[in-house]
């Protein structure tokens, strides 16, 4: 085991938030926000991982996340494979093993990876020598989507012991959403759940978060709202009579914000569903965060690889 002191994570792999510890986070943090200098300079990249060669294997279709650890990537200098489970032998019958050993043949140091069974990160974590960060697995946890999400809170706010967040929209179908509750928890804030009846899990207050039926009760309450979309393509049978009632009774609008005696913080982890979970005057609104979310998530991605490298030094490469 690394020594945090010394900049180094606790853990080899970044399987998701539940297996790493507020240290950890902290330190990626402190980490991104140096990396945010360095993509917000003139000349953007650096040297940290010229020696290190990262594969990216997506067997889900995917544009924001696979674009951001891309660009993360080649802002360290890594060498990058991309790879397609659509045009690989995947197709053909190939095992996620078999396919994972013939790319680490080729001498790659890290995997990111997204798979739409959950645990697939852990069993290849027990299996190969290679760095793994979780880029989402199935409903399971997204755990750089948490960082970045918690990142872009604590800039706008400060610490987020004691501060309130709700998570609204499809929460049983959600890996996002998953890895914020733990993420937030590690951090010490106050969460809560607010969707529809079916889109919430039974159990999900065992987490120790709350759980509200009524978006104007919820939205009173917070002071972030981290809205996501309803996740059709995961639905095996219809959780809601239709997306106009949905947008009724759930969508986040001007006219629910301007009830509220206070401002909150509005974020979506994309892709946004406009007129359904979130309408467009609130999406584009002063008190939306959404586009840092988008560039924190390459700062956030930077500081992951570099620290999973355990690299040493100073990561801005003067």
């Amino acid at each position: 085991m690394t020594n945090q002191a010394d900049g180094f994570l606790s853990t080899k792999h970044l399987l998701g938030i539940k297996y790493i510890q507020k240290k950890d986070i902290e330190l990626i943090f402190r980490t991104a926000d140096e990396f945010k200098q360095v993509i917000n300079r003139p000349i953007k990249k650096v040297p940290s991982l010229r020696d290190i060669t990262i594969a990216n294997l997506f067997f889900e279709n995917s544009t924001r996340t696979k674009l951001s650890f891309e660009l993360a990537e080649k802002r360290l200098s890594a060498d990058v494979i991309n790879f397609s489970a659509a045009s690989s032998s995947v197709k053909k019958g190939e095992t996620l093993l078999d396919t994972v050993n013939n790319i680490l043949s080729m001498k790659v140091d890290m995997v990111v990876m997204r798979h739409p069974s959950p645990g697939a990160h852990f069993f290849l974590s027990k299996h190969i020598d290679a760095n793994i960060i979780n880029a989402g697995d199935g409903t399971h946890e997204h755990p750089t989507q948490a960082l970045l999400d918690a990142f872009s809170m604590q800039e706008k706010l400060g610490n987020l012991s004691k501060k309130k967040i709700v998570i609204i929209g499809d929460i049983k179908h959600s890996r996002v959403a998953l890895s914020n509750i733990f993420c937030l928890q590690k951090l010490g804030a106050e969460v809560k759940v607010c969707g529809p009846p079916t889109l919430i899990p039974k159990n999900i207050h065992h987490l120790g978060i709350g759980v509200e039926y009524d978006i104007d009760k919820a939205l009173a309450w917070c002071d972030v709202a981290n809205i996501l979309r309803i996740q059709l393509e995961r639905q095996d049978i219809k959780y809601i009579p239709s997306l106009r009632e949905y947008a009724m009774f759930f969508g986040v609008n001007k006219e629910r914000l301007d009830r509220l005696d206070k401002e909150i913080v509005i974020m979506h982890p994309g892709p946004i569903n406009r007129g359904v979970e979130i309408t467009s005057d609130v999406a584009d609104s002063d008190h939306s965060i959404i586009l840092q979310q988008v560039e924190n998530g390459v700062a956030v991605r930077m500081a992951v690889l570099y620290l999973l490298a355990n690299k040493r030094g100073n990561v801005l490469g003067n």
